[in-house]
């Protein structure tokens, strides 16, 4: 569990893609500090997504506070927060800080990873537990 000054950012740790992202991201020492949360594990954070009906295969989640941030919102919270240094972040901010940006790229980037996950025989996640939703 992450205390209040904490970005909880929930992703699949198995997208070689997601996690190359996220163990790359810098957010300004101000906003907080940045945690890591593997999707796959099971967490009292995933008990809430779940609970919120998110379906966790479909997008991130950046917990910030109390408030949960899904799919494109949740890269443009982290665009917005992040510190610009490296190539990823300053990427992230140039593509994301932008809401409009992150409502038109982060569905590509899914398809994306959803595409090489199929590729890498990965399984879902399925926290909703729908049913014949084994597979990407």
């Amino acid at each position: 569990m992450s205390d209040s000054n904490d970005i909880e950012v929930v992703y699949d740790k198995q997208c070689p893609v997601c996690d190359f992202y996220c163990q790359r991201i810098d957010v300004q020492k101000s906003d907080g500090n940045l945690v890591l949360t593997d999707a796959r594990d099971d967490s009292e954070i995933m008990d809430d997504i779940t609970a919120l009906g998110l379906d966790i295969d479909e997008g991130m989640v950046v917990r910030v506070g109390d408030k949960l941030h899904y799919g494109a919102d949740a890269i443009h919270e982290l665009a917005l927060m992040s510190s610009g240094k490296g190539f990823v972040n300053a990427m992230s901010r140039l593509l994301f800080r932008s809401r409009r940006m992150s409502d038109l790229f982060y569905p590509v980037f899914r398809t994306g990873r959803n595409l090489l996950l199929k590729i890498l025989g990965k399984t879902r996640i399925n926290n909703l537990q729908q049913d014949n939703n084994d597979r990407f």
